[in-house]
């Protein structure tokens, strides 16, 4: 067994209950409330207990970054928009028919993009009905403004100012729109969104001489072999969105058995992308687009931390569940970040809960102090061990 030292005092005024309950390590975290308490708890939450939540995360985000959970704030950060399914199995409040032709809600959610964190920092999210559009730029706006206050205030964009932070807004093209292009400039957030291939850039790019076109990037910065990327912005009009946007058109060969488009030429597959980046590289703007898919995972990774559907009946309920679950994920990215390094550093949320949260341990009593002993047959015992010392010594503010 692992002694990790000195604990916490008891508290005496916790009652330990012998009754079977959601939590079966009574002796080590103490009694937690009953199901139906906790759903009281949930349905007493409104707009205003919910937004007190999201200062109180944010709270949590600068404590938590100011000891070691941070990101590099001397580079741009980049905060991925994405929308996903989450399915209903019963009749709930608002749960419709999706375009997915499934049952449920099509919530929008805002992540930090931490390539050296599987789960990502979850930063908000807002639950929509199952028939809500994808490209709805009010819908885009609001969880922007939210994700921009789950910032710590130093790390927020500044419009107008020269050391303003460096904030970039990525979506698909389902945030393409207008409006919501205008609210970014308005924000002081640069944007990389995507872009429809519709009949001008069409015929844009069958207009190009081949010589036009330049090798694209493997994300390492190597060649990448049958894939090319070209700028058009000068052969389209883009007089209604923000100054300085520029339009990049990938083409590729698409994988053996691949399906082509009916927008797709002479077996090539193109997509697109707007960006008010200047200067840059080409090839490398293209790559910085398109590593930005991994929004995708961060979602997976978050409908194994609770997201994969919402369990109450009223809208209010899973508005509420959904806010836990930005919480659980963020927990879980900054213990990453703080206590852990290598592969328990990066690992998925569900890995890192079985590896680390399902470790056996127990609380005893020595020489007036509590001591946690771990089981030493634990494969990850003393990366938890070592985790609590790390922990300790964060550089925690005061």
């Amino acid at each position: 067994m692992h002694n990790l030292g000195p604990m916490l005092p008891e508290n005496p005024n916790t009652r330990v209950s012998t009754e079977p309950g959601p939590n079966h390590q009574d002796k080590l975290f103490g009694t937690v409330a009953s199901d139906p308490t906790a759903w009281r708890v949930v349905n007493r939450v409104d707009a205003e207990h919910l937004a007190r939540l999201r200062e109180v995360q944010t709270a949590a985000r600068t404590r938590a970054w100011a000891a070691g959970a941070g990101p590099d704030l001397s580079r741009e950060l980049t905060i991925d928009l994405d929308a996903t399914i989450t399915l209903a199995h019963s009749e709930k409040e608002n749960a419709a028919a999706t375009w997915k032709k499934t049952f449920g809600f099509h919530p929008l959610m805002a992540y930090l993009d931490r390539p050296e964190i599987s789960g990502g920092e979850a930063l908000a999210g807002m639950l929509r009905k199952g028939n809500a559009g994808s490209n709805t730029a009010a819908d885009h706006k609001t969880v922007l403004e939210l994700a921009l206050a789950a910032l710590p205030e130093h790390a927020r964009p500044r419009p107008g100012e020269r050391d303003s932070p460096q904030v970039l807004i990525w979506t698909d093209s389902a945030g393409a729109t207008h409006a919501f292009a205008k609210t970014l400039r308005e924000a002081g957030c640069g944007f990389s969104l995507g872009f429809s291939v519709d009949a001008p850039v069409q015929e844009a790019v069958l207009a190009l001489d081949e010589d036009a076109w330049v090798c694209a990037h493997n994300l390492d910065g190597a060649d990448r072999d049958g894939t090319w990327v070209v700028e058009i912005t000068g052969q389209l009009d883009l007089s209604n969105w923000p100054t300085g946007s520029r339009v990049i058109v990938r083409r590729e060969r698409p994988h053996p058995g691949a399906q082509l488009r009916f927008t797709d030429s002479d077996g090539h597959r193109f997509t697109a992308f707007i960006t008010d980046t200047t200067g840059g590289h080409l090839p490398a703007l293209e790559v910085r687009h398109r590593s930005h898919a991994r929004v995708e995972d961060r979602i997976r990774c978050g409908k194994n931390t609770g997201l994969r559907n919402m369990p109450g009946k009223s809208f209010a309920q899973n508005e509420v569940w959904l806010e836990l679950c930005l919480t659980a994920a963020d927990l879980i990215s900054w213990s990453q970040a703080i206590c852990f390094t290598d592969e328990l550093a990066r690992c998925e949320p569900a890995t890192f809960r079985y590896r680390i949260c399902a470790i056996a341990g127990r609380l005893v009593r020595s020489g007036r102090q509590r001591h946690l002993h771990l089981d030493q047959d634990w494969p990850w015992a003393n990366d938890l061990a070592t985790a609590f010392n790390r922990l300790r010594a964060a550089p925690w503010p005061a």
